[in-house]
């Protein structure tokens, strides 16, 4: 169990804080948990502002295969897979893994591409549609955090339910009260969020037993 940075390709998001702040209120934020075209693909202010394939997970997938040696009939799932891309990219990276994805957005899955078909399923992080132990690697890149704290705890143990023991969370946090008021401007769908500190505390609960990383805002 070790923290491990495999985002670090990722581009660099460029965040209007202040626009953010202004635009958000409780009308905005319950638009955004319904994670359905507005998140996905509408103004900056309910979400992504638009969520297109452009290849930045290519490195990424890459990055996650070297690290876990993950080869030809392996299994991998991404646990808030969204639209899917990562799991076409870790199939395209090393050809012959086996590669699923699960999301609560139906929006997400029905905008995913058309080769994912019978790959991605509708559900919960919290109660996964998986057999124990059926996956050799499990993913959750920003996701579990959108729980509040005792679905994240049972997310974690359904995340060690099906893993076969090698899986890689990251999540919501920050380092200074600076960095936490600037990520509770920011932040639109998390319910659980916390110091690392807080975090250790829940991955202990559930019995978390893989890798982490944070996702901090400054």
């Amino acid at each position: 169990m070790a923290r491990i940075d495999l985002l670090r390709s990722l581009p660099k998001t460029t965040r209007n804080i202040n626009k953010r702040k202004d635009a958000k209120d409780p009308a905005v934020v319950a638009v955004a948990k319904q994670y359905g075209e507005m998140y996905w693909d509408g103004p900056r202010e309910y979400g992504y502002g638009g969520y297109q394939y452009d290849g930045r997970w290519r490195p990424v997938a890459r990055d996650i295969i070297g690290y876990y040696q993950l080869g030809a009939g392996m299994r991998v799932l991404d646990i808030g897979c969204g639209k899917g891309f990562l799991v076409e990219d870790l199939m395209r990276e090393q050809p012959g893994l086996e590669a699923y994805g699960l999301d609560i957005s139906r929006y997400a899955l029905m905008s995913a591409p058309k080769t994912l078909s019978g790959r991605l399923h509708l559900g919960s992080a919290e109660i996964l549609p998986f057999p124990d132990n059926s996956f050799d690697c499990v993913l959750s890149l920003n996701t579990i955090h959108n729980l509040p704290r005792a679905g994240v705890v049972r997310a974690l143990m359904e995340i060690e339910r099906v893993s076969l023991g090698c899986s890689f969370v990251v999540v919501d946090s920050y380092l200074t009260p600076q960095q936490r008021e600037i990520f509770e401007s920011w932040v639109l769908t998390a319910e659980y969020h916390d110091y690392p500190e807080g975090w250790f505390k829940v991955f202990k609960e559930a019995g978390y037993s893989g890798d982490w990383d944070w996702t901090i805002i400054n």
